[in-house]
């Protein structure tokens, strides 16, 4: 795990609030010269903490490496209420509606499994849930990624191209 000290997490949350901040606008935010921001963010991706592509955190790398898929089953009446109390917890990146089995999906980081088991116990805690199932990822072999969608957008024909194309008399 990484050290991060307050400026380095300052820097992050303005990276994450912002991918596409020039070092001059990172450092007028932050009230640090201009070279220290360009040095921390260059020892950021150095160090893997700053992923070079998006300016995407890896939470692994600053201590975040248990990750967990919790379905919960909530009371339909509640379920605003719920999905705003799993708002609030740190721990939970994301959170879909799904069908099928449980109401709710949740992918949730931790640092070790006894801060996984506290962001459970407050999800359990919340009104409106019935009851979680959860699964922990052992190893993720595909990240989250959008290049092959959009490539494979690029590199479709338009519509347009295409009704010309089927207007065309052939031959």
């Amino acid at each position: 795990m990484n050290t991060l000290d307050p400026m380095d997490t300052k820097i992050l949350l303005e990276l994450i609030k912002d991918p596409r901040i020039q070092i001059a606008e990172l450092s007028d935010a932050l009230g640090i010269a201009r070279n220290t921001a360009q040095s921390r963010v260059k020892r950021l991706l150095r160090s893997g903490v700053l992923q070079a592509a998006g300016r995407e955190v890896d939470l692994e790398k600053v201590g975040y490496d248990v990750v967990a898929f919790v379905t919960i089953e909530v009371t339909h009446r509640e379920l605003d209420g719920v999905i705003g109390a799993l708002r609030l917890i740190p721990q939970v990146l994301e959170v879909h509606e799904i069908s099928g089995r449980g109401d709710l999906w949740c992918r949730v980081v931790a640092t070790d499994t006894h801060n996984l088991q506290s962001a459970l116990r407050s999800v359990l805690r919340t009104k409106g849930v019935i009851r979680t199932e959860t699964v922990l990822a052992l190893h993720t072999h595909i990240p989250y990624r959008t290049e092959p969608l959009i490539g494979r957008m690029a590199t479709a024909p338009t519509r347009s191209s295409q009704e010309r194309q089927s207007a065309e008399p052939r031959a």
